[in-house]
């Protein structure tokens, strides 16, 4: 068995979760920013993940079934943003109602959790791999 592919599976969802957590993080670090140099408010991003076919090759049964997972695209969400009242805010049009981005933060922390899962996750696999790969050398002892 070719270990090297299992290692490069579990690397690209690796890559992927600390993707998220990049786009997560920035996210909540702008949760509050009312301007940015493209003109208004913060637009809360998210990552697009898909599937792709490994390019070695897999023998067997598995070899049509087999994926790794790459970033396609950070993609910004298109809802609405929210207004609050605030006359006092730099950024308040003349009725005082000032646009805030449209970002959540229970749905990020719920995002942050589920990425940092989904790589401890990989990298459990990853350790699982490597432990095997020395057992089998061990075999040969």
């Amino acid at each position: 068995m070719d270990y090297s592919l299992s290692f490069k599976i579990c690397g690209a969802g690796m890559a992927a979760s600390r993707t998220k957590m990049d786009v997560v993080a920035s996210n909540l670090a702008n949760a509050e920013t009312t301007r940015t140099p493209e003109g208004g408010p913060y637009k809360r991003k998210s990552v697009v993940l898909s599937a792709e076919t490994p390019q070695e090759g897999f023998d067997g049964a598995l070899k049509d079934a087999l994926r790794t997972v790459k970033v396609d695209n950070i993609a910004e969400d298109s809802t609405g943003f929210k207004t609050i009242y605030n006359p006092g805010h730099p950024d308040a049009d003349e009725k005082g109602m000032v646009i805030l981005p449209n970002v959540n933060l229970v749905t990020e922390m719920a995002d942050m959790i589920i990425a940092a899962r989904s790589f401890e996750a990989c990298a459990t696999a990853y350790d699982a791999t490597k432990n095997m790969a020395l057992k089998t050398l061990d075999l040969g002892k």
